[in-house]
């Protein structure tokens, strides 16, 4: 669960930030999205902070 909650986290780090400002909306999250956002954890070799 704690490695989930670090790749949710590295996805939603900029909404989160911004959300007291952005107000209430709809968020939509999809494959680019999370390509774009965990491009740097796909890419770094040493993988298993993320995964069991």
């Amino acid at each position: 669960a704690r490695r989930l909650h670090t790749v949710l986290e590295r996805l939603l780090d900029e909404v989160s930030f911004a959300a007291s400002e952005l107000g209430p909306r709809d968020f939509q999250v999809d494959g680019n999205y999370v390509r774009e956002r965990l491009s740097s954890i796909v890419q770094d070799e040493d993988l298993s902070r993320y995964i069991l």
